[in-house]
């Protein structure tokens, strides 16, 4: 089981404090971090070709995005702990925001190089609110109910991953023919995204919200707290750090390159492939509340094991057959890809007790996988074809098995 710091509650926030106006700022929160993050999805192709960009090229869209997750998830933490939940929310949102603007003197230069450098701004945005709205969650009313606070809040997140993709199909993809000498198609979306990102900021800003403070985390029996000399020593935490780094790489690398990959299947335009992304981040939403049930009684270690060796088994399928059913089992990896991120995460920090909160740290800097993996797949799309590319997210479940199976265990068998 994860390990949860205690907390203290301000005397704002007592027993009878009502949290629905927090709950409610949050979903709104994690419905926008899905919806834009999952947006990168539509503007991959777009970028290609409206710049006539190979596919890695295209992908360092991604990479600049992720990236920030290694770059900033720790100083994110620091600028939360001095400001506060509520501040860092609020900072959050403007930094984004400011991010979501600069897509249009990106636009009047029609530079690709000015849109990463407007996306790693969002992006800054996005890991600081994050960083954020992770812990507020847990600390936010009764610690025996934090679990489902945080299912909650993550299934709305998961309806806005789903409607990015159908967003960008409709308000930028289907314009990306008109659009190789101008960028306003995809400009005038991020200005109205902008636009809303300040609405929110000042709206959470004004927002009541219950104030929670986190002691310093240790835990419930000093006595039995392990005694190690550097975090590292800890052997779960480190092949979890890969794990999270592979699986994160994978799932960002079949929602990158999938609008592609349906429109050269189906010999379709790029505008209705975007559309079945929407299946691939849906399938997510609904394989959530599906293993928010299995959870309760199925060992987690066994359905990582099951859904990475599924996840392997979809993609070979995929690429070994062609029409509807290459793009539909392809598509269901996304129901595959639902719980491997949470079950990932806790086996992680099982047992490290007063060392749980630095070792987040160090696992969300993992998340930058989804910055190398869509990158390196790009560049064997452009050598070779879709067959040896997906190799990559291959390798990447592999690996997730590998943890399912041995890595997760905090000692190796001789030792224990």
């Amino acid at each position: 089981m994860a390990f949860v710091p205690t907390h203290n509650v301000s005397a704002g926030a007592t027993g009878n404090q009502r949290y629905t106006p927090a709950l409610i700022a949050l979903a709104v929160l994690y419905f926008m971090m899905g919806f834009i993050t999952c947006l990168n999805d539509t503007l991959v192709p777009f970028f290609k070709t409206g710049f006539t960009l190979n596919y890695a090229e295209s992908s360092l869209v991604q990479f600049y995005f992720f990236l920030t997750y290694a770059i900033m998830s720790i100083p994110a933490g620091k600028i939360v702990e001095r400001i506060g939940y509520q501040r860092g929310m609020v900072v959050g949102f403007a930094i984004a925001g400011i991010g979501a603007f600069l897509f249009l003197p990106a636009s009047w230069w029609h530079q690709y190089s000015l849109f990463l450098c407007a996306l790693f701004v969002l992006a800054i945005g996005i890991v600081l609110l994050q960083v954020a709205a992770n812990p507020y969650i847990t600390l936010l009313g009764k610690p025996e109910t934090a679990s489902s606070r945080l299912a909650l809040i993550q299934g709305v997140g998961s309806m806005g991953t789903t409607l990015a993709p159908l967003f960008g199909a409709h308000f930028i993809l289907s314009k990306v023919s008109d659009s190789a000498a101008s960028s306003d198609a995809v400009s005038r979306p991020y200005l109205a995204i902008g636009g809303v990102l300040f609405l929110i900021a000042v709206g959470v800003y004004r927002l009541a919200l219950p104030r929670v403070g986190s002691t310093s985390a240790q835990p419930e029996h000093p006595e039995k707290a392990p005694a190690q000399k550097s975090i590292f020593a800890f052997r779960n935490l480190k092949f979890g750090m890969v794990g999270l780094f592979m699986y994160v790489g994978a799932e960002v690398a079949m929602g990158t390159f999938l609008t592609n990959y349906v429109a050269d299947v189906l010999h379709i335009g790029e505008h209705q492939a975007n559309n079945y992304v929407s299946l691939y981040w849906g399938g997510m939403l609904v394989g959530r509340l599906i293993g928010s049930v299995v959870l309760k009684w199925a060992k987690p270690t066994t359905v990582l094991r099951c859904m990475a060796l599924v996840s392997v088994l979809l993609i070979a399928l995929s690429v070994l057959s062609s029409g509807s059913l290459a793009v539909w089992s392809m598509i269901a990896v996304g129901l595959c890809n639902s719980v491997m991120f949470a079950i990932i995460f806790s086996l992680s920090i099982e047992g490290l007790g007063a060392y749980a909160t630095r070792a987040s740290g160090l696992l969300s800097s993992a998340i930058a996988g989804g910055a190398v993996i869509p990158y390196v797949q790009g560049l064997l799309i452009d050598r070779f074809a879709w067959s040896i590319a997906f190799l990559v997210p291959i390798a990447c479940y592999l690996y997730v098995i590998f943890f399912a199976v041995e890595g997760y265990k905090p000692r190796s068998i001789k030792n224990s």
